[in-house]
């Protein structure tokens, strides 16, 4: 299963409040902060309302152990 790779590219500032809250749920805060998330319909759609703000990739999972 393939993750997320999302990082914020542009800043917060003057977006409606629905796109902040929508950054802080992908725990995003900063400009270049960057998370890996699971690849699901949830994040998605998370991603597909602030497209403007930030930028993704697949990335594949890495095996820890």
């Amino acid at each position: 299963m393939a993750n997320l790779k999302v990082v914020q590219v542009r800043s917060s500032i003057g977006s409606k409040p629905k796109h902040r809250g929508t950054l802080r749920a992908l725990g995003l805060g900063r400009i270049g902060k960057s998370r890996v998330l699971p690849d699901r319909p949830e994040i998605r759609g998370m991603i597909a309302r602030v497209p403007h703000l930030v930028e993704w990739a697949e990335v594949e999972e890495e095996k820890s152990r």
